[in-house]
């Protein structure tokens, strides 16, 4: 049996090969200055958007990585009120997901505060408030007594694809993990970001909820390293799409012997991409910035303004009179004289595709 990597003596003395990660890693640090840039060129309203976006996909997405469902207007409401943010519709949430949002922003807007055992423990009663993962009673907000394997498979047929730290020892690796996370100011947050997230994967010190825990301790030193609580991109949406080659490197890495660089490899290209695909979240609130900056006195009604925002974040499918009595709860004919109104002022055009129903689109945005 190859011995797992917290077998080796002294294992947390982590070793990379510098040469191997250095372009990437440079590239990384250059993305997010640039990123910061574009946002704060962005007026206030529009920056609090982009970290609403950011914030509520990595709640969904980290919880999705674990094969659970939440819902993106429960989360994306919870957040913004939160934060103070004003935003249309706001829908009550779950204790549930209250618990996950209080977690997500405890690490990234208090990210200059201390990761204690206590603030850990309040993590996860909050990611547990029933004291149930599911069906089953687990031990909340403290470290696990039991055994921990990763297993996958039909019952009688299980494979073990890890088997954490012995229980006995979970505190004592912990308290060296904290230690370490708050003295040790010598290396970069970014590269700190990658290797607390497989130190503590790999104590795995609680009943459940490793991974959202892990990947909130990510976003609290990814925070850190911009010096900012405010959110622009999602690692947690990234690691889903990545997710095979995420639980692969892994697995690769738990048996190395303390040399990590291949973790460290896989960690920034996927935070990378992460910015990548958020490139185009932020061409979309430029749009809608330059937009209600052009039209700040023209006059538009609040239907209108709902329905134009639903259009700048995505629209699904095709824009009809009927669409938009539905959305705004009023008569065809209103919201036949709203959408007029806004064709005549240039706003929304009709779509080249004739028929029965006519289509309606936003007209190219054009500085006047």
């Amino acid at each position: 049996m190859e011995k797992y990597v917290y077998e080796h003596k002294n294992w947390t003395d982590f070793t990379w090969n510098d040469k191997a990660i250095n372009a990437v890693f440079g590239k990384v640090r250059l993305m997010q200055g640039k990123i910061i840039g574009q946002m704060n060129a962005l007026g206030f309203s529009a920056k609090e958007e982009a970290t609403l976006n950011a914030l509520t996909l990595d709640v969904v997405k980290s919880s999705e990585i674990e094969g659970e469902l939440l819902n993106y207007e429960q989360v994306r409401s919870s957040i913004a009120r939160r934060l103070g943010i004003n935003t249309a519709a706001l829908v009550p949430s779950s204790r549930h997901i209250e618990g996950i949002v209080e977690m997500m922003l405890d690490a990234t807007q208090r990210y200059n505060f201390p990761l204690t055992k206590k603030r850990l423990f309040g993590w996860h009663a909050a990611l547990f408030p029933t004291g149930h993962s599911g069906p089953y009673e687990i031990e909340v907000g403290r470290y696990r007594t039991g055994e921990m394997q990763v297993v996958s498979g039909a019952m009688g047929k299980e494979k073990v694809h890890y088997e954490a730290v012995k229980p006995q020892l979970v505190k004592r690796e912990m308290d060296g993990f904290l230690d370490w996370f708050n003295n040790d100011n010598s290396l970069d947050p970014v590269l700190k970001a990658a290797i607390a997230h497989f130190w503590f994967i790999i104590v795995h010190p609680f009943d459940d909820g490793n991974g959202r825990i892990g990947r909130a301790i990510t976003d609290m030193l990814l925070a850190r390293a911009e010096g900012s609580g405010e959110r622009f991109y999602s690692m947690s949406s990234q690691i889903l799409v990545e997710r095979k080659q995420y639980y692969e490197v892994l697995q690769k890495v738990q048996h190395s012997t303390s040399d990590i660089t291949e973790w460290l490899e896989w960690f920034l290209h996927c935070l990378k991409n992460a910015m990548l695909s958020t490139e185009n979240t932020t061409q979309r609130i430029l749009r809608k910035a330059k937009f209600w900056k052009l039209h700040e006195h023209t006059p538009i009604n609040e239907r209108q303004r709902l329905m134009l925002n639903k259009l700048f974040d995505g629209f699904e499918g095709k824009l009809q009179t009927s669409k938009w009595a539905k959305i705004t709860r009023t008569s065809t004919d209103t919201s036949l004289r709203d959408i007029k109104d806004l064709v005549e002022k240039g706003i929304l055009q009709q779509t080249e595709e004739g028929g029965r129903n006519a289509n309606y689109e936003l007209a190219d945005l054009k500085s006047e």
